[in-house]
């Protein structure tokens, strides 16, 4: 599972919160045999403060803790960066998301289908099954070759054209789950908080 964690537009108080959260999530993960990888982060203005973290959870329970943290956390206490400020709440958002998964190209997923090439390129290949399709089972992509002259070579050519369809598909998926996350991070949810934390020693 993916989880990100963030205060979007929220002051320096809330990025505070992120870092905590984040401490936190690696304590409980721990407690729950999970392992925690921070893939990314974009660090805050102060010491100890995040705008946002993107991290990776994998184990048996990951999913059903990475639901049962998602949503608004609440942090009560009084700004240790603005003493005079008067406002004591500070929200952050948690996400979670199912992983996409990479494709990647292996040959024991292709099935290779030959069949005859047609146009312009001799005798021999218009009479000769020289023309190759592949079909990447997993996904059900498939490409063809058949302008070379043997089917080798066609079958090679039709492997570089399908490791390049799956290459754009994981840039495709890339791209998505970012503009996911960063619309997710302008548009936070503040509000009806699934867990609160209190004080600079944050007790829930």
């Amino acid at each position: 599972m993916w989880i990100q964690i963030s205060a979007g537009l929220a002051p320096i108080e809330s990025c505070r919160l992120v870092y905590l959260f984040l401490k936190q999530i690696e304590k409980e993960c721990m407690d729950k045999n999970i392992k925690v990888e921070l893939l990314s982060c974009t660090k805050g203005a102060k010491k100890d403060t995040l705008k946002s973290a993107f991290l990776r959870l994998n184990g048996k329970t990951a999913k059903n803790y990475a639901k049962s943290i998602e949503g608004s956390i609440l942090w009560i206490c009084k700004s240790e960066f603005r003493p005079n400020h008067k406002r004591k709440n500070w929200f952050i958002e948690v996400e979670a998301f199912s992983e996409e998964k990479q494709i990647d190209l292996d040959i024991k997923d292709i099935k290779v289908e030959t069949m005859r090439s047609s146009g312009k390129g001799g005798q021999n290949v218009n009479k000769l099954e020289t023309g190759v399709r592949i079909t990447h089972l997993p996904t059900g992509v498939a490409v063809k070759a058949q302008e070379e002259r043997s089917q080798y070579q066609n079958k090679k050519l039709a492997i570089i054209r399908l490791d390049k369809k799956l290459k754009e598909i994981n840039s495709t998926k890339s791209r998505n789950i970012n503009k996911t996350l960063w619309e997710k991070h302008q548009n936070i949810k503040r509000g009806d908080p699934i867990r609160v934390f209190k004080g600079k020693g944050f007790r829930e």
